[in-house]
């Protein structure tokens, strides 16, 4: 059974034009094992990868296996995606990236704080020179913690009057920096926490006066909370609320609240904060980036950011449980693609991240530009590649550009079982990826007036598995694709049931289903090379094909030979939204995306190891939801 669902999944990912035999030309065919590299591992996922040279008829392939230590049986993962060659340019980019050759992948529903086997098998019909296989042991990290043992201090609002725990001092500043440290000597006392403190924030307004000299909180004329020591992933220094009421921090409306980006190691958790363009100002790019800053159980609102680092040097970040509200109108969908006067930009993006090895997970995200984002910021920085990333289980309510972006992700970059409702422009953003993979899995997107799937730039190496889009399938430009059992139930009958291009003839779509409109001409449109190639083709080389069925495409394409069209009414309770209302808000509440038992798609997916294995019926369902089987909880979970 394992031998058979490798060979299977390693044909429907791999398409290779059979007039490139080993004969052709033999020396560069043959696959050269170059070094195996292990990412920094997540809670629940781990990403590796392999370079190589050779295989230049892209017939090698990585067959993936993992297991808890101490088990005995190995358990079979999705094989490693062959990347390589593929070019990223485009979009006023002064720069053209070249994807090494290498092979990159990850194992998921891994468990915290676990130790795995993971092995790596290289095959190749043409010969290997080198290493043909790995063993490695990794362990997954554990949720951040306080470190039980840590000193205590207590903080109060200026103006407290009723009893204090000891030792206590009057703002945050004072706890984490002595006392003294107002007006022009803010700077001036050493830092008294050490790694493992806990400073306890005890219920009130915290809101200084920044335009005020020797203000009582320290926040002189800059208004921020400025972190500079270093805790450690045991011991770090933690802020978090009393638990005796609502601690509010108010940023008097200055720029950024809390600079954290030389702050290692700090975990804030349980507060409210308002009223600043950047809650948590955590890096930049080529100056700083901090590790370790975790928050959780936040309310972050009337912000214009609510995280961000730009830096490549930022490491593991764990951003969960908190609810992120922006300062958009929360009555309208506010658009601003293609618009002669677009509204204003009054807040950004929740969350913006970049390094490696950051979860994003459980936040309840409305009323801003973007919702997650990974930083595009040019090229990927040498030897700091922007990989290993979890977003996955947020519920993001009314953007106006894109629920998630993976721009500028260069490796396992991994999104997945996230909902998202109302966004103008598009649902999922890969604008580009610098090779990939890029995973998006077992996401639910609504009302999307624009498209399902913003892939520009030419990215590369994209997986887009177990979907549900109520958006049109309108895919940009992409290289390395790959698409297997998604739902596209696109609502305007105006538009294409499928319209996209790729510039690789190894990409791939099967196992698809899309939504049956009324008939006409060109309602599949498929702009690919004209010519069968191994090498990316340029814009010249593409051709534009239109189709007027599923079957038309099929047989002059080889795509989709188990897609489907599908009648909308397969969901328990999920009406169209109007194509002609694209401004309006739908509500989360009262909609059920979960199939219906006489849901004819139902049975007709693909098996993907290690992303559909709990399937109850003869084979997996398409769509973000198995039916029968409970969906994951978005947004914020219950801590009783």
């Amino acid at each position: 059974m394992y031998l058979f669902l490798h060979l299977l999944i390693s044909t429907l990912f791999r398409l290779q034009p059979s007039y490139l035999s080993p004969q052709t030309i033999p020396s560069q065919n043959r696959c050269r094992s170059i070094q195996f590299e292990v990412e920094p591992p997540t809670l629940v996922c781990a990403g590796f990868e392999w370079s190589i040279a050779g295989d230049k008829n892209r017939n090698a392939s990585v067959e993936v296996s993992y297991r808890k230590k101490g088990d005995q049986d190995w358990k079979p993962a999705l094989p490693l995606l062959r990347i390589g060659g593929e070019r990223i340019y485009g979009h006023e980019q002064r720069w053209e990236y070249l994807v090494p050759d290498k092979f990159a992948g990850s194992i998921f529903n891994l468990q915290p704080a676990t130790w795995y086997e993971c092995r790596f098998r290289l095959s190749d019909p043409d010969g290997i020179e080198g290493e043909t296989e790995h063993l490695v042991n990794i362990q997954t990290r554990a949720e951040p913690q306080p470190f039980p043992q840590g000193q205590v201090y207590h903080v109060y609002p200026p103006g407290h009057t009723g009893p204090k725990e000891q030792p206590a001092f009057t703002g945050l500043n004072e706890a984490y920096y002595g006392i003294g440290n107002t007006g022009d000597w803010w700077n001036v006392p050493e830092a008294r926490v050490r790694p493992g403190d806990i400073i306890l924030v005890h219920a009130g307004l915290y809101k200084g006066n920044r335009l005020r000299y020797a203000d009582a909180l320290a926040l002189d004329f800059h208004g921020a909370y400025v972190f500079t020591q270093k805790g450690t992933a045991d011991r770090p220094i933690t802020i978090k609320a009393a638990g005796d009421g609502e601690v509010i921090f108010d940023g008097d409306g200055a720029y950024h609240l809390f600079d954290v980006m030389a702050a290692d190691y700090h975990y804030f958790e349980g507060l409210t904060i308002r009223n600043t363009d950047i809650a948590f100002y955590a890096g930049l790019k080529k100056v700083m980036g901090c590790s370790g800053l975790t928050v959780k159980n936040c309310r972050i609102h009337d912000v214009g950011i609510g995280v961000v680092t730009y830096s490549a040097d930022s490491r593991d970040f764990y951003i969960a449980d908190n609810i992120l509200t922006g300062r958009h109108d929360p009555d309208t969908l506010v658009g601003w693609y293609g618009l002669e006067n677009p509204a204003p930009l009054t807040s950004y993006y929740a969350i913006k991240v970049y390094g490696q090895g950051h979860v994003v997970c459980h936040n309840t995200i409305s009323f801003f530009h973007d919702g997650v984002c990974i930083d595009t910021h040019g090229l990927p920085e040498d030897g700091k590649a922007c990989v290993s990333i979890d977003i996955y289980r947020n519920d993001i309510f009314n953007m106006s550009d894109d629920f998630i972006e993976a721009d500028g992700g260069v490796h396992n970059i991994r999104v997945f079982e996230n909902r998202g409702f109302n966004s103008y422009h598009s649902a999922l953003s890969a604008q580009p990826v610098f090779g990939g993979p890029v995973y998006f899995i077992r996401n639910i997107c609504y009302h999307i007036p624009g498209t399902a799937l913003k892939y520009t730039v030419r990215p590369s190496g994209i997986y887009t598995l177990h979907n549900t889009f109520i958006a049109e399938a309108a895919i940009t430009n992409f290289s390395n694709g790959h698409f297997r059992n998604n739902l596209f139930i696109g609502p305007d009958d105006t538009r294409p049931s499928l319209q996209a291009t790729n510039y690789t003839t190894y990409s791939s779509l099967d196992y698809n289903f899309y939504r049956e409109k009324p008939a006409g001409p060109g309602r599949y449109r498929w702009r690919s090379p004209l010519h069968d190639s191994l090498n990316q083709a340029d814009d010249k080389e593409l051709g534009m094909r239109v189709f007027n069925t599923l079957e038309e495409f099929r047989q002059h394409t080889g795509m989709e030979k188990h897609g489907m069209e599908t009648s909308p009414d397969i969901f328990m309770q999920v009406p169209l939204p109007d194509p002609k209302q694209r401004g309006r808000i739908y509500p989360k509440d009262g909609y059920d995306f979960q199939l219906k038992a006489e849901a004819e798609v139902i049975d007709k997916g693909v098996v993907l190891p290690n992303i559909n294995d709990g399937y109850s019926g003869k084979g997996p369902d398409p769509g973000a939801l198995e039916y029968g089987q409970a969906g994951p909880g978005y947004g914020p979970r219950s801590r009783e």
